[in-house]
């Protein structure tokens, strides 16, 4: 609220400057911010845009342009958000058919409001392709079952949909657009009874397009598990756990356990298995590109190889599974070649920098490059500042300091270009933690 000197001493917690409302208006408009309901008399009705903002209880009498302007403050596209709701206490319809009237007189184009018939037209629509997907698939359980029946409904329903030729893509995409319907046509009679069946393709959905741990989540995957709210089974339930709705127990990733894998092997549902083992995978890699570039990409590469053979029927489920399991277990040796080295983890990133694979560079011998990849580790340390990344100089300098460690070791002369690339490229990864 804004305020003076004069208002009383128990409202001037309350009444901020200009530079505190700016900061206050920042975190709103922000979706990640847990600042998300406000109570307003005239600011932020008007001249503020917040696009994340979906509905607006009004109780407050206004008209013609302010009218149109604060509704415009919920009703922007955002992601995958299709319109928002405004929830009148007033009795204000009269006033924004006024105001619709003259905003067309002026000029205005294109349709300010979804008529709701058409909302619940397209709800149906994309509801019934959605049960072809599912066609064949009992999914009875989800509305007559326990909470612990529902989830086990999961693996099944993500077997059946990964078994279909781009059923993955196809279920995506089709669930997101039913939910966008579905959020315009509520509380139409129509949305309750597909209610529960909205739920369920949302619940197979949102398992689906899950990430592991690790691995970088999109603001769309981030929303869409906030935003299930059609269903008691899914609000009360919470966001289901990747590994349960696989049913499984939950592994330690760090380590891709040998139990684990051999359960994973064991799983009835071969196309679920090959998602899950692509998914720990992945989540893997993004760690693992946070300490080591080169052998988070070769190992990046190898497992999109295999992928996209599977993606394109190349080969049967069963044998990706052998040839995820196999790398699953490469990169769990991987992890463990540090200690036989007697090289520290960051030690052993900038040893595999050196294209130690190499049989030019293999000539110097493993003591020679242990202490190259040491000495590295140390110059690199001392060197870098904060913003080094952004200063040219410093990289320049940092190159030239590099290449004078190569040739004192007698490194290839032909390599060292290459290997210095790589390693100022490992020096900006491992960089980001050690100038914090």
């Amino acid at each position: 609220m804004t305020g003076s000197a004069s208002d009383p001493s128990d409202w001037q917690l309350h009444i901020r400057n200009k530079p505190r409302r700016e900061r206050l208006a920042k975190r709103f408009r922000d979706p990640d911010d847990p600042f998300s309901v406000v109570l307003v008399q005239d600011m932020w009705l008007t001249g503020f845009d917040a696009p994340s903002l979906h509905t607006m209880y009004v109780d407050k009498p206004m008209r013609g342009h302010g009218l149109m302007q604060a509704i415009a403050r919920v009703n922007r596209v955002f992601r995958d958000k299709p319109g928002g709701l405004v929830v009148d206490y007033l009795g204000l319809a009269h006033e924004l058919k006024r105001a619709l009237a003259t905003y067309t007189e002026s000029g205005g184009t294109g349709e300010t409001t979804v008529d709701q018939s058409e909302a619940v037209a397209a709800m149906q629509e994309k509801y019934e392709v959605c049960c072809r997907l599912f066609h064949g698939f009992d999914r009875s359980a989800w509305i007559e079952g326990t909470a612990s029946e529902r989830v086990s409904l999961l693996p099944g329903a993500q077997e059946h949909i990964l078994a279909q030729e781009d059923g993955k893509e196809r279920c995506l995409r089709v669930v997101r657009e039913l939910s966008q319907a579905f959020a315009l046509a509520v509380p139409h009679k129509e949305t309750m009874k597909v209610r529960d069946d909205v739920a369920f393709f949302q619940a197979v959905r949102s398992v689906l397009a899950k990430r592991a741990p690790g691995e970088a989540r999109s603001e769309e995957a981030l929303d869409y598990a906030i935003r299930q709210i059609v269903s008691r089974a899914v609000a009360s339930e919470g966001v289901v756990d990747i590994f349960a709705a696989a049913g499984l127990e939950k592994p330690d990733l760090s380590i891709l356990s040998e139990e684990f894998l051999a359960e994973v092997r064991g799983m009835k549902q071969r196309n679920l298995a090959v998602e899950l083992l692509q998914k720990l995978l992945k989540g893997e890699l993004a760690v693992r590109r946070r300490k080591n570039v080169v052998q988070a990409r070769s190992f990046a590469e190898m497992l999109e190889q295999s992928v996209r053979r599977y993606a394109n029927r190349a080969v049967e489920a069963a044998q990706i599974i052998d040839e995820l399991i196999q790398l699953a277990r490469k990169m769990r040796e991987a992890h463990a070649r540090g200690d036989a080295l007697g090289l520290s983890e960051d030690e052993l990133a900038f040893y595999d920098a050196l294209e130690t694979s190499d049989s030019a560079v293999q000539i110097l011998g493993d003591e020679t490059l242990r202490d190259i990849a040491r000495e590295l580790v140390e110059t690199v340390r001392s060197n870098v500042k904060i913003d080094w990344t952004l200063r040219e100089n410093v990289r320049a300098d940092l190159r030239r300091l590099v290449k004078r460690i190569l040739r004192k070791h007698g490194y290839p002369p032909d390599k060292q270009e290459k290997a210095t690339r790589t390693v100022i490229e490992q020096a900006e990864v491992l960089s980001a933690e050690w100038v914090e």
